[in-house]
């Protein structure tokens, strides 16, 4: 299987260093090295230097929500269907986030005709009820007070309430005829479709190649020989895509990928990484993780990591803590019921010589931090965990003068980067989009839609009112 979320080499590391990820989970991806450094409540007991109240102003937020119906995650895979019929079959993966929800609204777009629905909770695979309710029947649910009344939804039902800080994860399938979206230009085909999910994919029927692309992609080949393209979108609004191919590619046993290899780019200046890594789909790797920095005084940055393992046999995590650094208060638990999960320290040696099963082998002198699961991952189900952690880093985060450094290589598509509280961002050297907190913090997002790794350096100064 491809290694989607292989953790990529900096030119810093040469390959040789125990850098922030070895690994990931989907798609039978190979571990992660570095233990994410997270905190949850008690965060400041574990902060030298900083008083009781500063420790807390620069906490972990966790994402959450109540009183309206809120999701994360969303992926969508199109499958082009046999032009003449403008219709495409839609994967839609949606997390609920909304605290204490029962059912979950998807908007059936307008213009289009739904046909063939089924929806599936994404822990179990199991499949769950649902119907095709109207705007107005959707509004009578206190957390869709501003569902558009013109507009058919799906409600499902989820499996199970969502837990706070929590969620619920389902796999909604439908296809769409719409033609002013999918149709037939000369030779060509065209989907001309703007997107407001962030991570997409779209795959071509058997035997088309791409010919027109408006938003930069990657292009990959299905299993089957059909060619793909996949992005994603980190701005606000839609992606304006318009797809166009034409009807030339190979097809059968001749379109069929080659197996990919480890081999590794020649003409990289450093360690490159493998040809499976490079050429796995960016924008369907599901890590999301948040650092959140202390005071530059301490060193330390706290962090949350969410990941989904969907590998059958798998029991438990492990997280190889790179030499030089100090990891401490770990904590995890199942975001998809809440269930908190133990957490063992132990060697290299001793995990290799216990009965779990983390996916992969480490060295016997590594200090590994491991999370059991309740029973093993079987076919068809997947388990999705938020791992916590306090991560102490001198050399990536510090104090140079009066100037706040943060300088980090991270390794997966989607990262996030809180300032502490009373700072402001005065330099970013890879793009990032730019919010804040509800108490004034400043987030950076970095949306890594490249092979290799984003390079973080940041600098901030502390804001005059503080």
């Amino acid at each position: 299987m491809r290694d989607d979320n292989k953790r990529r080499s900096d030119d810093k590391c040469k390959g040789k260093c125990k850098c922030d990820y070895r690994g990931g989970m989907l798609g039978g991806m190979p571990m992660k090295t570095m233990f994410c450094s997270v905190l949850v409540v008690g965060v400041a007991l574990s902060i030298c230097n900083v008083g009781h109240a500063q420790a807390a102003k620069d906490g972990v937020v966790l994402p959450s929500a109540t009183g309206t119906q809120t999701e994360t995650d969303e992926y969508t895979r199109y499958e082009l269907l046999a032009p003449e019929t403008a219709s495409f079959k839609i994967y839609y993966e949606v997390t609920a986030t909304t605290a204490g929800a029962k059912f979950f609204y998807n908007p059936i777009r307008k213009g289009s005709v739904a046909s063939d629905e089924s929806v599936f909770d994404a822990m179990s695979g199991a499949p769950l009820k649902f119907e095709v309710v109207s705007g107005a029947e959707a509004k009578k649910d206190p957390l869709m007070a501003r569902a558009d009344e013109g507009t058919d939804y799906i409600k499902v039902t989820l499996a199970r309430p969502v837990p706070e800080n929590g969620q619920g994860r389902v796999v909604i399938v439908k296809t769409y005829k719409d033609a002013k979206s999918y149709y037939v230009d000369g030779k060509m085909i065209v989907f001309n479709r703007p997107l407001g999910i962030k991570r997409n994919k779209v795959v071509l029927p058997v035997g088309y190649e791409v010919v027109g692309l408006t938003v930069p992609s990657q292009i990959l080949t299905e299993k089957d020989g059909r060619i793909a393209i996949s992005f994603m979108h980190a701005g606000t609004g839609e992606a304006p895509l318009m797809l166009k191919a034409v009807k030339d590619a190979q097809t059968g046993a001749a379109a069929m990928p080659k197996e990919l290899t480890a081999a590794k780019s020649w003409e990289a200046p450093f360690v490159g990484e493998s040809e499976r890594a490079r050429l796995s789909e960016r924008a369907y790797q599901d890590r999301d993780i948040v650092y959140f920095l202390q005071q530059p005084e301490t060193h330390s940055f706290s962090l949350y990591h969410d990941y989904t393992e969907k590998r059958p046999g798998i029991n438990g995590y492990a997280n190889v803590v790179r030499t030089g650094s100090v990891a401490s208060n770990p904590s995890a638990y199942v975001l998809d019921t809440g269930e908190k999960l133990k957490t063992e320290e132990m060697s290299g040696a001793e995990m290799m010589a216990s009965k779990i099963n983390a996916g992969e082998t480490v060295d016997a002198k590594d200090r590994v931090v491991v999370i059991p699961f309740p029973a093993a991952v079987k076919a068809g189900e997947t388990l999705r965990l938020r791992i916590a952690e306090t991560y102490t880093a001198p050399v990536s985060y510090r104090l140079e003068g009066d100037e706040l450094v943060f300088d980090r290589s991270l390794g997966r598509p989607r990262n996030a980067v809180v300032l502490p509280s009373g700072w402001y961002c005065t330099e970013s050297a890879e793009p990032a989009t730019v919010s804040q907190l509800p108490d004034g913090r400043v987030k950076l997002d970095f949306w890594d839609d490249r092979p290799e790794a984003a390079d973080v350096l940041l600098k901030a100064k502390r804001r005059l009112a503080e």
